[in-house]
């Protein structure tokens, strides 16, 4: 339910487990054909793609993403650090971040939060559950949600 403005929508992925990556990938484009998954599975490499620093030096190699989904667990550069970093880059700032975890801990939904994550879920282990809720965050964040200009 994508707005279909005729640009694909783009999604940057941050997670380090491949199966986990695949199957969000799968389910992000199944539900949604005018999507687009850049997916990187680090912390440096997502600052980057972000910053268009690195391999990622323009908008043909990173373009600007409309939504971020984030796994907190991820090596070089911790997820929170991710969040701080995009937040308190003007550039950066109004790009939705969506903590997508296998953490309950309060501590991780507190200091996601915190460092003004826009919505922290929790991955389900049920298959089912886990492809509506792929669903429902391309419908929601994608398709109902109006997003700000980029800056």
């Amino acid at each position: 339910m994508a707005k279909n403005t005729g640009e694909p929508l783009h999604i940057l992925l941050i997670e380090d487990n491949e199966a986990h990556a695949e199957l969000i990938i799968h389910g992000l484009q199944d539900n949604e054909k005018g999507v687009s998954v850049h997916h990187v599975m680090d912390g440096e490499r997502a600052l980057d793609y972000l910053l268009r620093q690195g391999t990622f030096t323009g908008p043909e190699t990173a373009p600007r993403p409309d939504l971020v989904l984030l796994d907190l667990r991820i090596p070089r550069v911790d997820g929170l650090d991710v969040i701080k970093t995009i937040k308190t880059t003007p550039a950066l700032c109004r790009i939705p971040v969506v903590v997508l975890t296998s953490s309950d801990a309060e501590s991780d939904i507190s200091g996601s939060y915190d460092c003004h994550a826009n919505s922290y879920l929790v991955k389900p282990l049920d298959f089912r559950r886990f492809t509506q809720l792929l669903k429902d965050i391309v419908n929601y964040w994608l398709g109902w949600n109006t997003r700000p200009p980029a800056e």
